[in-house]
């Protein structure tokens, strides 16, 4: 597909290029938004809000970079915001500058695939979704997520290394559990 021609014909008013852009990105941005929120439709209200804002700025995108990965930006900063105003979020994205405490680097042998650990991903606490999704998925600095969320760095580091001490959690005790299974299963 040929980006710099759709973008040229999105700026132009083409709706047939808008529609086009949109049903190119619209689904593998529905996953960046639902990797943010805990409900389909909340994803779905995050991503028409995201594109709004995509063919609003269409403008500034420069075509040194991909232009996937500047409607991406655009959706998770999107989600951000949405997690920040919507009062189902507010309770749940709190972070704290509470110390670090130690993470095993042993990872727990379960074969997990990307959907069965994006949905215990999802069941993190909110705070510890957000900034795990930002460092893990989407490969922001502690740096970088302190500026985004208005936290420093250290409280960035302390919450994914929580989040992250959590799945590990979660994941030794469904592999315990379906190691008991297994041994009451009879050849």
């Amino acid at each position: 597909m040929d980006y710099s021609r759709l973008v040229k014909d999105c700026l132009k008013g083409r709706p047939e290029a808008q529609r086009q852009l949109y049903e190119h990105f619209a689904e593998g941005m529905l996953g960046v938004c639902y990797r943010y929120t805990k409900s389909m439709t909340d994803a779905e209200d995050v991503l028409q809000e995201g594109f709004i804002k995509v063919f609003l700025h269409l403008h500034q995108f420069k075509s040194e970079g991909e232009l996937g990965g500047w409607i991406r930006r655009i959706m998770v900063n999107t989600a951000l915001n949405y997690l920040k105003k919507n009062s189902r979020y507010q309770t749940d994205l709190s972070f704290t500058d509470t110390g670090l405490h130690p993470v095993s680097g042993d990872n727990p042998e379960v074969l997990l695939n990307a959907k069965d650990l994006a949905e215990l991903v999802r069941q993190l606490p909110t705070g510890y979704q957000t900034i795990f999704n930002l460092h893990a998925v989407e490969g922001f600095s502690h740096v970088e997520i302190g500026k985004i969320l208005g936290i420093n760095e250290g409280t960035s580091r302390s919450q994914y290394a929580r989040a992250r001490a959590l799945l590990i959690n979660w994941l030794k005790r469904q592999s315990v559990e379906e190691t008991k299974n297994e041994s009451y299963v009879r050849p």
